[in-house]
């Protein structure tokens, strides 16, 4: 065999594995544009339900797609294809109106339409409580010492979840009506007192957010790992995960 067949061999096979990782590329792109995107849990915001170091799944079909479905969000089109409306109590990540650079994840309370209030912490939608049951007092998993009231709040089709709450006249606990614009929703953190949210202004909070900010919906927690792991501490990636959370699907 000659050194220049030899060498000719080794370059197409070079060339054959560039081929290969190109196609997965492709193929990971794919996928994470209309199907599925990974999201770690950056707040407490959205507890009991998700916890800071949740790595859950955000399927981006449910609602359609927009370019921020796309990553980095390039503006090459406005408005959503195959829109589908969400639905109360829906758990959306979504892109920051204020910041688009910045995504976050809250649970859908109002649509294009509603009347939104909130009265000693109740949530009120179109002039019906949200109708919440009291579970007793807890210690806040990501704030260790301050103790919140659990509720379960269930909506008018069934949908069941819990939510925190640290007093009823905490900071957005009693508010006025909001008109959720057409075209837009209003977001709010399971963990009621300790979430930035609709509840603000976009210059403080969030907002109303618009229908194409929408990525998509959580749909099941991967993995999670505990307070005090660390991707610079490897044997953290064992001692601190949280078996008791993987795969568990989001209501």
């Amino acid at each position: 065999m000659t050194t220049e067949h030899t060498s000719k061999s080794a370059k197409d096979e070079m060339i054959e594995i560039i081929k290969t990782v190109g196609y997965a590329l492709l193929i990971a792109l794919v996928l994470r544009i209309i199907f599925f995107q990974p999201f770690t849990i950056p707040s407490e915001s959205m507890e009991p339900a998700l916890l800071k170091g949740d790595y859950i799944i955000v399927s981006k079909y449910d609602y359609g797609w927009s370019a921020h479905s796309i990553p980095f969000s390039p503006p090459i089109f406005h408005g959503r294809i195959m829109n589908k409306l969400p639905t109360r109590g829906d758990v959306v990540v979504f892109h920051l109106p204020r910041d688009k650079s910045i995504t976050y994840i809250k649970r859908l309370i109002g649509l294009p339409g509603d009347r939104i209030r909130v009265v000693g912490g109740q949530v009120f939608v179109n002039g019906k409580a949200i109708a919440r049951k009291p579970l007793g007092v807890t210690e806040d998993p990501g704030d260790r010492g301050v103790q919140v009231m659990q509720y379960a709040e269930t909506k008018p089709n069934g949908r069941s979840y819990v939510t925190f709450d640290r007093a009823p006249d905490h900071d957005g606990d009693n508010t006025d009506v909001y008109v959720v614009p057409e075209g837009e929703y209003f977001m709010m953190g399971d963990n009621r007192d300790n979430s930035l949210d609709s509840r603000w202004p976009q210059e403080l909070g969030v907002g109303y957010v618009p229908a194409e900010n929408l990525v998509g919906k959580a749909r099941i927690i991967l993995v999670s790992w505990k307070g005090g792991a660390s991707i610079f501490k490897p044997w953290t990636w064992v001692t601190r995960f949280d078996v008791s959370r993987a795969f568990h699907p989001l209501n």
